[in-house]
């Protein structure tokens, strides 16, 4: 017998899947329309980020790794972050395997591990720019969303994209950002930019192509303050009475983000 009800539901919840397939391929095509807008909200952050003399800001990350039999695993850890154009840095990081603080005051570079009570210094003079080069380079340490503290951060984020999309509004931490995504060979990344005269990045993610599974790395950025409200100490001070090590021997004491019970290997 045929019933009214059940064909009228029936084709009610079609009419809705149809609606939201048709509502994402239009917002897809607003996005790709947006290319430039996408380009100019990214160049106004980078814009706004070198001019800031000073700034300040904590963040929660987590960290994906793929194991050989394809599970995603999440390590997350929580920080700190404090800049003074040209030369001083200091940034900490507390997770589940090390509590770690990084000062730099233009000349040393000291690294601490609370838990270990270790530290290690090297020499690298010059400015920020430069000490993120040799830690990503060099000493394999690489800061917290470097790319988005340079000078330049557009030239460096825009390399190699070959794709640019404007994907609205977002809300991060309550706050409503411009939410944009990229595409390079190697990896997909979005950014959150927070709307109004402060367009800070509110949320970061990077998605690798090149491991199965694209795990990702995410950095959400709170308590953001600029100039005389961003103060922070760029001075290493041994209160715990730390060991000195060589930075060499940084790895031994198990001080990165992946620690050692985790190993790498061919995917």
């Amino acid at each position: 017998m045929f019933n009214s009800g059940e064909y009228n539901l029936r084709v009610t919840a079609a009419s809705i899947s149809a609606s939201v397939l048709m509502a994402g391929m239009a917002a897809l095509s607003g996005a790709e329309a947006g290319e430039a807008e996408a380009k100019s909200l990214l160049k106004a952050m980078s814009d706004y980020m070198g001019s800031q003399q000073s700034m300040s800001f904590t963040y929660d990350s987590s960290f994906e790794v793929v194991t050989k039999d394809q599970q995603k695993l999440q390590l997350t850890s929580s920080g700190a972050v404090a800049l003074s154009r040209p030369d001083k840095i200091v940034a900490t990081r507390h997770g589940g395997f090390a509590d770690v603080a990084m000062m730099f005051d233009g000349k040393t570079l000291t690294v601490l591990g609370k838990d270990a009570n270790v530290y290690a210094q090297t020499e690298v003079p010059g400015s920020v720019e430069n000490l993120v080069d040799e830690l990503r380079d060099k000493l394999h340490r690489p800061l917290p969303a470097a790319d988005l503290l340079l000078a330049n951060t557009y030239d460096v984020l825009m390399a190699d994209v070959t794709d640019v999309k404007d994907l609205g509004s977002g809300i991060v931490g309550g706050l409503e950002c411009d939410h944009l995504a990229f595409r390079t060979p190697e990896v997909d990344w979005q950014i959150w930019i927070a709307q109004g005269d402060k367009p800070y990045p509110c949320r970061y993610v990077i998605s690798t192509k090149t491991v199965d599974l694209s795990p990702q790395y995410t950095i959400q950025v709170g308590d953001w303050k600029t100039g005389s409200d961003a103060t922070a100490s760029f001075e290493f001070k041994n209160e715990t009475g730390a060991t000195k090590i060589e930075f060499s021997k940084l790895g031994e004491a198990d001080l990165d983000e992946l620690p050692k019970h985790f190993s790498g290997g061919a995917q």
